[in-house]
């Protein structure tokens, strides 16, 4: 059965299916971490959102391109705020707990920023 919409459906016993395939070039995209984690969240908080962009096969592409986002913010985070702390490459050099306790922190707080602006929206 094929409606308006070039959708194809099987049937299941007495009810209609329709027959989803991620097209090509959306099976070629992989995501990491921030990829999937935006992924799961829409499909569990924003789920006709998700599912829209399912059915147009642009899902994969758009976690992919938040997924580009968030590597850019979190490099640049990172970055400015070690300037801003002063934990520098001779810190490092000097005391390495306090270097590694200090980016560490850095590093969560990115983490948490990105969290609340990129994947969770």
């Amino acid at each position: 059965m094929e409606n308006k919409s070039k959708l194809t459906y099987r049937r299941v016993g007495d009810y209609f299916i329709p027959n989803l395939v991620i097209p090509a070039k959306e099976a070629k995209i992989t995501l990491s971490k921030w990829g999937m984690m935006h992924k799961t969240y829409l499909e569990k908080h924003k789920k006709v959102f998700f599912n829209t962009l399912l059915m147009q096969g642009k899902l994969y592409q758009y976690c992919a391109e938040v997924e580009k986002q968030v590597n850019e913010m979190y490099d640049t985070f990172v970055e400015q705020m070690k300037e801003a702390e002063g934990v520098t490459e001779q810190l490092k050099e000097e005391k390495q707990m306090e270097w590694v306790c200090r980016m560490s922190n850095i590093e969560s707080r990115t983490r948490e920023i990105i969290c609340k602006e990129l994947i969770y929206v």
